[in-house]
């Protein structure tokens, strides 16, 4: 089996309903991963969200900095996907409903590269009014 590409299975979860995800068991075995929702006006409850999810089902090791530092980069790098490059949602009077996958594993052959770690996020973002929002998505990666 070719070595996982953690950023498409962190999109292929957060996008995909379980059924849909069936096809793609094999690969989501050689991975860690897991998934949940956010959905706020403060970024903060977004970060935290991934953060909590991520310790709380084991992808990082909760009191290992190195871990918790590249969660957090790839959670930023994610959500310049979500939010256009400008990292505001309650500032800029905008909202966010997302869904997202954190996915931990080894994408390169060489053991010397070491293991990776993804977040992909994909919903909604719009003005606080029900209805006028529109789809989004972003993926950020980082080294652990």
């Amino acid at each position: 089996m070719n070595e996982p590409k953690i950023g498409k299975l962190a999109v292929l979860i957060a996008t995909m309903e379980e059924e849909e995800l069936a096809v793609f068991k094999p690969k989501l075995e050689t991975v860690q991963y897991c998934k949940g929702k956010a959905g706020s006006m403060n970024m903060q409850k977004v970060i935290s969200s991934v953060e909590t999810a991520a310790k709380r089902n084991g992808i990082i090791a909760e009191h290992v900095y190195r871990e918790t530092h590249a969660l957090y980069h790839a959670i930023l790098e994610a959500l310049q996907g979500v939010t256009r490059g400008q990292i505001a949602i309650g500032d800029m009077m905008r909202t966010v409903g997302l869904r997202f996958a954190v996915v931990r594993g080894k994408p390169y052959e060489r053991e010397g590269e070491g293991e990776w770690i993804a977040v992909a996020f994909y919903g909604t973002i719009g003005a606080p009014v029900k209805g006028l929002e529109h789809e989004t998505l972003g993926l950020g990666i980082n080294h652990i």
